[in-house]
């Protein structure tokens, strides 16, 4: 079923989801962006429409809904051991085509990579994502070269257009409660982009051999190993494990389960003092062969969506769309005496 409905009447809607549901979006924090007197746009709890940020991409992706910053395991004393409590509502998302093709990465990653992971999977079977429609890309997207620029798979869809929300919803409480709010019904399409300004293109021919190739030494210097790419993709899902302890015994306590990085210095540490990938550029190395050669030959599909968040949070300036249009100079470069 389509509708338009104002403001209004979806914030009414809003009112009777709260009561079951937390509702996130993109929400603008002012004064709260990396440098003085900037913005940041990232997902929060809502309680209306009007607190969406339609026109600009969030600088954050959803991804801290499915998997928290910081997540407690279970808690535990000298005799038991007690797993932590989920949350109590479920979550309604609002995200952007890429955003949602995400989700299926991280569901094959958490939920088809063996065994489900428990505390991921209670939190997914909770959630409904409405799509929200993108009518032009911006600047730093190549969401039509990844593939993730059109959604279908949402349990309903958002476009403002002209003060008015035209809404797709394949969801039946959603859409009794869109009824009772409107009269206004109509056929409705959500709205993608078809074109980026940023062309990326992944050789076929791809292979580990381009590990050897030159081109990662560039980000030897050039990367400073801060790990804000990983924190902004919606598909990294690095984490590390800790143990709280409430007493000085170091009997009682609680594990975490925290966000990491593939990209930061420890990360790969090991016994006896070893650490893998000590070289900035071979920390690029992995990170950009998982998401366009391992992951691909495992599950069919790029892991990258195209969001350039990585690209706009990037101190350094390294765009991760260049470093994969170098990939075919890599593979050029190590193939050549073949």
């Amino acid at each position: 079923m389509g509708v338009s409905i104002s403001a209004g009447g979806l914030d009414k809607v809003f009112s009777i989801l709260g009561k079951e549901y937390d509702i996130y979006a993109p929400k603008k924090f002012v004064g709260k962006g990396r440098f003085s007197d900037t913005d940041c746009i990232r997902y929060d709890k809502i309680h209306s429409v009007g607190e969406i940020v339609f026109d600009e991409k969030s600088s954050y992706s959803f991804k801290e809904i499915l998997t928290p910053i910081c997540q407690t395991l279970f808690y535990f004393n000298e005799e038991d051991m007690k797993v932590a409590d989920g949350p109590k509502k479920g979550a309604l998302v609002f995200l952007r085509s890429c955003d949602l093709h995400a989700v299926r990465r991280l569901d094959d990653m958490y939920l088809h990579n063996g065994p489900e992971d428990f505390y991921y999977k209670r939190i997914r079977d909770k959630i409904k994502f409405i799509l929200m429609g993108c009518e032009k890309s911006f600047d730093s997207c190549f969401c039509v070269s990844m593939g993730s620029n059109r959604a279908d798979n949402y349990d309903a869809s958002i476009d403002l257009i002209d003060g008015s929300y035209l809404m797709d919803c394949k969801w039946k409480e959603l859409e009794a409660l869109l009824k009772e709010q409107t009269q206004t019904e109509c056929q409705v399409k959500p709205s993608y982009v078809k074109e980026n300004k940023i062309l990326v293109s992944i050789p076929e021919n791809l292979s580990n051999e381009v590990m050897k190739s030159s081109i990662w030494r560039e980000y030897d210097s050039r990367c400073i190993a801060c790990g804000r790419c990983n924190f902004v993709c919606p598909t990294c899902t690095c984490f590390s494990m800790q143990d709280i302890f409430y007493t000085d015994n170091g009997k009682s306590g609680e594990r975490r389960r925290v966000m990491a990085s593939c990209m930061v210095d420890g990360y790969t540490d090991v016994a006896g003092g070893g650490q893998y990938r000590m070289k900035n550029g071979d920390r690029m190395r992995f990170k950009v062969l998982h998401k366009s050669l391992n992951f691909k030959e495992r599950k069919g599909y790029n892991m990258c969506v195209g969001c350039g968040r990585c690209d706009d949070i990037c101190p350094e300036y390294i765009s991760y769309s260049a470093c994969l249009n170098k990939l075919e100079t890599g593979m050029e470069e190590v193939t050549k005496n073949d």
